[in-house]
């Protein structure tokens, strides 16, 4: 008999030992928890933008004539006053010739009159001749003198209509198609030989809204002037046809200042840097526009928050281990971290794994993800020298 009650005292205590050992379970699970810290959280606007090149020149005929020759591969790339197109010059060269005799004509002038002007001066002085002779011989070398000077600079004008003829490349850059041919009567002012566009540098063009401008504003930012107050700077990146993102940041260099009545939108230009010629003029693109900086801001992850009817909360730990359901108020998200504006100190410990069945007051077991990660690797290397024995 006394053994049966020592076998029945012994099951009594260990069922009640297992209840505890549940019920310390259940009131106090282990949760992963992280301290609340502080970043910088960057605001973003999306917009659609239009890619256009630095520069594109278009490349006429200055003087008029038929287009003898073409020096260049079309689509290719071509060097600052490159010989582009060849014009026939032999009306040309012959006005310059013409403007050489003449100019050599009015300076055997101009030696004339200053001969007759050294001959008539001693004739003057000696009363030998008259005033009148004196005047005429002083206006004849001045005469001569303005000859002179009207010659030369039609020789000039003449040399460089002379050098029209040989079209060339007003910048470096890549050169279009020709939009004339050989034989074609180039000159006047429709006649439109190529175009060059200059792409190692490129601009895009795009619309911010009048709520991102007057945001922009509010946050003393003022997009398309470089403020070295700051540790940042409006920049922009692109997103290319295949959705990568372009590896080369723009900065904002101009924006309009009106806003389009019709649209309630205004133009911005970024302008990035293109060596490798990634970006193509006339492309339609998606820009991301820093717009905003939140320097050292309360933030959380994502996963840590919960939201029901009264709003946002999330669990806090206090040093007893003691859980509370804490309403707060969020603000921007970023890479899965969100701001959370008021609530929170930094500091404080707050759940942001097993809050499933917490409830407010609770005791819980707090592990952080190195904690969890030390324990996991002792069970592993418990395991595996069981298996090794």
């Amino acid at each position: 008999m006394n053994n049966i009650r020592r076998t029945l005292t012994v099951t009594l205590l260990c069922t009640v030992l297992l209840s505890a050992c549940k019920k310390a379970s259940v009131e106090s699970p282990i949760v992963e928890v992280e301290p609340v810290a502080t970043d910088n959280i960057e605001i973003y606007g999306e917009y659609v933008g239009l890619i256009r090149a630095s520069r594109n020149v278009e490349i006429h005929a200055r003087v008029e004539g038929f287009l003898e020759k073409m020096t260049f591969s079309e689509g290719k790339e071509v060097k600052a006053n490159e010989p582009l197109f060849y014009i026939n010059d032999k009306t040309y060269k012959a006005r310059v010739e013409k403007a050489k005799a003449q100019l050599k004509r009015d300076e055997a002038k101009e030696l004339k009159a200053e001969s007759d002007l050294r001959r008539i001066e001693p004739l003057y002085n000696q009363n030998a001749a008259s005033r009148l002779d004196l005047d005429n011989a002083v206006a004849a070398l001045n005469m001569a003198r303005a000859d002179v000077a009207m010659s030369k600079a039609d020789l000039e004008q003449a040399e460089l209509q002379l050098s029209y003829t040989v079209v060339r490349s007003p910048l470096s850059g890549y050169i279009s198609e020709r939009y004339v041919d050989i034989g074609t009567l180039v000159g006047n002012s429709k006649s439109l030989l190529a175009t060059v566009v200059k792409r190692d540098t490129v601009l895009v063009d795009f619309k911010l809204t009048s709520l991102d401008y007057l945001r922009s504003q509010r946050r003393n930012v003022h997009l398309g002037e470089l403020d070295t107050t700051r540790s940042w700077q409006p920049t922009v990146v692109v997103t290319l046809a295949d959705n990568s993102v372009y590896n080369e940041k723009g900065i904002v260099d101009f924006a309009s200042p009106q806003v389009d009545p019709k649209t309630g939108t205004f133009g911005v230009r970024a302008e990035l840097p293109n060596p490798n010629q990634v970006l193509l003029p006339g492309q339609f693109t998606r820009v991301k526009l820093l717009l905003d900086v939140l320097e050292n801001v309360v933030v959380v992850p994502r996963k840590a928050i919960l939201i029901e009817k009264g709003g946002a909360f999330i669990y806090v730990v206090f040093p007893n281990n003691i859980v509370e359901k804490r309403y707060i108020e969020t603000g921007p998200e970023q890479d899965n971290k969100i701001v959370v504006t008021r609530g929170l100190s930094v500091g404080e410990n707050i759940v942001i794994e097993g809050y499933q069945k917490l409830a407010q007051g609770q005791k819980v077991i707090p592990r952080t993800k190195d904690e969890e990660q030390k324990i996991m690797d002792q069970e592993k290397n418990k395991e595996t020298k069981k298996e090794d024995k």
